[in-house]
């Protein structure tokens, strides 16, 4: 049977870089034919500048024509070897970009379930009666600072006419005191801090005072 219909083929299918590869590879070695072409057509060139008319001439230029028919072959299979390559390198690419599309698309769908699992567990209401329930207690907040801060049996207005008049029976009460205007007077408020001490019994006697300076002269 196997004889007949033969055996499935078991190897790898090839891939577009080893098709291209393959091609670089052909391309390679016709380059190398055609540098030998070249350098042998060099040497025809050089042998024919230097020959005189006739039989040997024209069997040489023949042989260089020939080599020259062939070196054209080389080049138009070479030229068609490399446009398949790049064809292939097109499609190489194509195929690459087409993998990137499908990985982005498929990680997309993958964060687009995930982020339907998130925002599904949010309930949007819940979050308003919180944000309610915040302000509410700023309000409570502010309402308790200003209650604690507030002043005691301190008029809230200040009437500048009153505080004037205070000043002015402030000044006559100080010219009451000192009628004289003696700048060294003591104030009334200050009289108590300088007053002489208490330890001291009795005032010194005006004799007693003379003595002891004249004593000291």
């Amino acid at each position: 049977m196997n004889r007949l219909f033969g055996t499935k083929n078991q190897a790898p299918k090839p891939t577009l870089d080893s098709a291209i590869s393959n091609v670089d590879n052909r391309v390679s070695s016709i380059d190398v034919k055609l540098a030998a072409l070249n350098s042998e057509l060099s040497t025809y060139q050089t042998r024919l500048s230097k020959m005189r008319d006739g039989p040997g001439k024209t069997a040489l230029r023949q042989k260089a024509l020939k080599i020259l028919q062939r070196r054209k072959q080389y080049e138009a299979q070479r030229d068609q070897l490399s446009q398949q390559s790049w064809n292939m390198e097109q499609a190489n690419m194509m195929q690459d970009n087409l993998k990137n599309v499908m990985t982005t698309v498929d990680a997309m769908k993958t964060t687009t379930k995930t982020l339907k699992k998130q925002y599904g567990k949010i309930d949007i209401d819940k979050i308003e009666r919180m944000q309610d329930e915040m302000a509410d207690l700023m309000d409570i907040g502010n309402e308790i600072n200003e209650s604690i801060s507030r002043a005691y049996d301190i008029p809230e207005d200040v009437d500048e006419a009153e505080l004037d008049a205070e000043l002015e029976a402030l000044g006559e009460e100080s010219l009451f005191e000192n009628p004289m205007g003696d700048s060294e007077a003591v104030p009334s408020f200050l009289q108590d801090e300088v007053a002489p001490p208490s330890f001291v019994d009795e005032p010194p006697e005006q004799g007693k005072v003379k003595e002891a300076a004249g004593g000291v002269g």
